[in-house]
């Protein structure tokens, strides 16, 4: 059965006679149906009537309504309110701007806005370098999406796109105290993107773009590097790379193999795995056989888009044309960007002996992790309910963080190796072990590592 989440978390008021002992009953019925209980509150006893919020973990919104379908079945019980704990989470939106400085009297209003702030105009048209100085600048990163690569939900346009941007926001803020705000723009124009972010720029010391689909992605972040003069960072491409790379360079450590030695599989050439393979390659790695919705790529193709000419070009050393199966034969490391259960049991079972499976496809994976551990030694998803989470948030807020901090204006490949080095670094020889090959998002050293490593290598 597959797991509940917090994710699908719900409240459940329910009312029941005190003879009828509803705590014991409803609990009963909630774990028959596979719901995790995770908090219980008697809200009103009295002699006639029991109320208690029971909040517990389902699996989806399709198991929640499920379980409130099977306690109102019941004729002891009355379900009174449902509640959809991550909706609630979400109510208003999930950040907020607030001033730092206090404005309670004359004098302050005097300070900062009309007149004093006219002297702080002067002084950046007189240097424009002092914008960063004496500004929200020095500390605002812009998280810019079209809506048109969402999480696995596709292309969903940037209204709905809007809680993703808001949450990214929040991390940047949580974990590396960076003022980010959303920039959720109503077009998938290249030209009308490229241009409404190079008239924001002013305003922010970076741009992190967030879910614009591949190929449109490549040039929009190729086009603003080229005209800003701030960093420009795509996270799904190399917030992805850098976490992979770490992950899988302490990997490699337990099965005792090398990086330029291993075959890779890689599912999915899109954004990510466009930029994982560029980020491996770097890093020594020389046989990497990716495969898209068409099949594997391989030499005979040809692309417009210069990143996927690349991937054309440096992957498939043996031009391998087979089937994913047939790759996965004596692989000894499979690399999933792509959708759910692309790989089975067999080609797990068929990997190199020691083979290690990043399945990261979010929500599900591209293989059970549960049936991927039977066969390899490591495996690692994008779920946060299972071990090893290959997750961003341990990437972008420390590097935003080192480049706002070094007044960087531009992203090298060698940052972002840095980057994966100082993420990898933080799990000490004593911590490795396969159900741990990277930090918890959790680990405060984490983006003081990495931010220190950016700013070294700006």
């Amino acid at each position: 059965m597959a797991s509940t989440s917090p994710g699908y978390g719900i409240t459940i008021r329910i009312e029941g006679t005190s003879s009828s002992q509803p705590v014991a009953l409803a609990t009963s019925i909630i774990t028959a149906a596979g719901a995790t209980i995770t908090a219980l509150d008697v809200v009103e006893s009295l002699l006639e009537k029991v109320v208690i919020d029971i909040t517990c973990d389902t699996i989806d919104s399709g198991h929640a309504d499920e379980i409130t379908i099977a306690l109102s079945k019941n004729p002891e019980l009355t379900v009174r309110k449902v509640s959809d704990r991550t909706f609630l989470l979400h109510l208003g939106g999930k950040i907020e701007i607030q001033s730092k400085v206090p404005l309670k009297t004359r004098d302050d209003l005097s300070r900062a806005y009309t007149p004093g702030v006219a002297r702080i105009c002067q002084a950046i048209v007189d240097d424009p370098s002092d914008a960063r100085r004496l500004t929200i600048k020095r500390n605002t990163v812009a998280v810019v999406t079209d809506g048109s690569a969402v999480l696995g939900l596709g292309n969903i346009g940037p209204a709905a796109a809007l809680p993703v941007m808001e949450g990214k926001a929040a991390l940047f803020k949580r974990f590396a105290d960076v003022d980010a705000w959303p920039v959720c723009l109503d077009t998938q124009d290249v030209d009308e993107i490229v241009r409404t972010v190079q008239l924001i720029a002013p305003v922010y010391g970076g741009i992190n773009l967030e879910d614009i689909s591949a190929p449109r992605c490549f040039e929009v972040e190729r086009r603003l590097r080229d005209l800003l003069d701030i960093p420009v960072f795509h996270d799904d491409q190399h917030g992805t790379a850098i976490v992979v790379l770490a992950a899988l360079r302490n990997a490699l450590k337990l099965v005792d193999k090398n990086l330029s030695d291993v075959k890779i599989v890689l599912s999915g050439v899109g954004a990510a795995g466009n930029a994982i393979a560029r980020l491996l390659t770097l890093n020594g790695a020389t046989n990497i056989i990716g495969f898209n919705q068409k099949g594997v790529v391989n030499k005979s193709m040809k692309s417009d888009d210069s990143m996927q000419q690349w991937f054309i070009d440096n992957s498939n050393p043996e031009n391998f044309s087979g089937t994913m199966s047939g790759a996965m034969s004596g692989a000894d490391v499979f690399i999933g960007v792509s959708a759910p259960n692309v790989i089975t049991e067999s080609d797990a079972a068929s990997m190199a002996p020691r083979s290690i499976i990043f399945a990261l496809a979010n929500p599900d994976p591209e293989i059970d992790p549960v049936i991927a551990r039977k066969y390899a030694a490591v495996v690692a998803t994008g779920r946060s309910d299972q071990p090893n989470q290959i997750n961003n948030v341990l990437a972008f807020p420390g590097i935003f963080r080192g480049l706002l901090d070094a007044n960087a204006s531009k992203i090298t490949d060698e940052l972002l190796v840095a980057a994966a080095e100082a993420i990898a670094d933080c799990v000490s020889p004593e911590q490795l072990n396969a159900s741990f090959i990277v930090p918890s998002v959790f680990d405060p050293n984490v983006t003081k590592a990495v931010a220190a490593a950016v700013k070294k290598s700006v």
